[in-house]
């Protein structure tokens, strides 16, 4: 923030009708600057720089149901901008604690995403000052958080950090990322490589069926478990055991050097070992990892790279 400008951000989530949330960006506009609103279908993330943080909050108001609202007097930042930065950070997305402990242990600042929540944009600038470098690596973790996500990089980037964000679909694709990520190398060159890395990692995914529905692998029924490839369900089976083994074998049919399984907190680690043993003896040359996501996580999630 520069010197003479507004002296508060004032971030928060709003629940409005698209023509309200017009309005708001006009009021907006005329009480501050940097002024960002992403979303849609009734749920939008507000950001702006203001003198009267109250103001923007009661526009919000008018507009709708403003919630998880955070003012931050740029007093604050200022203080924290005086300390020496880093050269490079790494901020990554992430659905549980095991997941969120991994990629810590891995040098990355972690933003926890809450099933069925929507991931604020002050969480994750939070999580880009906190990591306080002058290049940030964001990695969103799924396709329903990159809105958020550019929205956070292109505020970070007026606050003068250098910002890219890995197109990531799945926790396996940054894990991918950040297993080749360099801090010695050229920021382009090291943001390359993990794009790269996570393009290269095919995702799965294993979840039970809250309901009947119809899928693109036929009908579902309530309990079913379903195996979703790159996003789409490609199985349907009645126990998580079979239904991860064939989701494996679709994955490995189109090659693969690398699995990683992260397993759920309600699932046993015996279907961990069976399906290490089910890839040994079927694909002898792939290497199987496993990790626990702990709580907050899906049942199963698989990546092959």
């Amino acid at each position: 923030q520069e010197e003479g400008g507004p002296g508060y951000e004032v971030i928060y989530l709003l629940e409005a009708p698209e023509e309200a949330v017009d309005r708001l960006r006009t009021t907006l506009d005329g009480l501050g600057d940097s002024l960002v609103v992403v979303g849609g279908d009734g749920l939008w993330n507000v950001h702006v720089h203001v003198d009267d943080p109250g103001a923007a909050v009661e526009a919000g108001v008018e507009a709708g149901r403003p919630y998880r609202i955070r003012i931050t007097h740029f007093g604050d930042e200022r203080r924290r901008a005086s300390a020496p930065r880093a050269q490079r950070a790494v901020v990554a997305v992430v659905h549980g604690e095991g997941l969120a402990a991994l990629c810590g242990e891995a040098g990355a600042t972690t933003v926890p995403a809450r099933p069925g929540e929507p991931l604020a944009v002050a969480d994750l600038l939070d999580a880009i000052r906190r990591a306080h470098a002058r290049e940030v690596v964001l990695l969103p973790g799924g396709a329903e958080l990159r809105a958020a996500a550019a929205a956070a990089a292109e505020q970070a980037r007026a606050d003068g950090v250098r910002v890219a964000v890995i197109p990531t679909r799945s926790a396996v694709q940054g894990l991918a990322a950040l297993a080749v990520h360099d801090p010695e190398a050229g920021f382009d060159e090291d943001v390359v490589a993990m794009t790269a890395a996570a393009g290269a990692t095919r995702y799965g995914e294993l979840a039970v069926a809250e309901r009947q529905s119809f899928t693109s692998a036929g009908i579902c029924q309530a309990g079913d478990v379903l195996g979703l490839i790159d996003g789409d369900v490609a199985v349907i089976g009645p126990g998580l055991p079979e239904t991860a083994e064939a989701v494996l074998e679709r994955m490995l049919g189109s090659g693969g050097e690398l699995v990683t399984l992260v397993l759920g907190p309600e699932v046993p680690d015996t279907l961990a070992a069976r399906l290490e043993s089910y890839v040994q003896q079927r694909h002898l040359a792939v290497d199987t990892v496993t990790y626990s996501g702990g709580r907050h996580s899906a049942p199963l999630l698989i990546g092959v790279e």
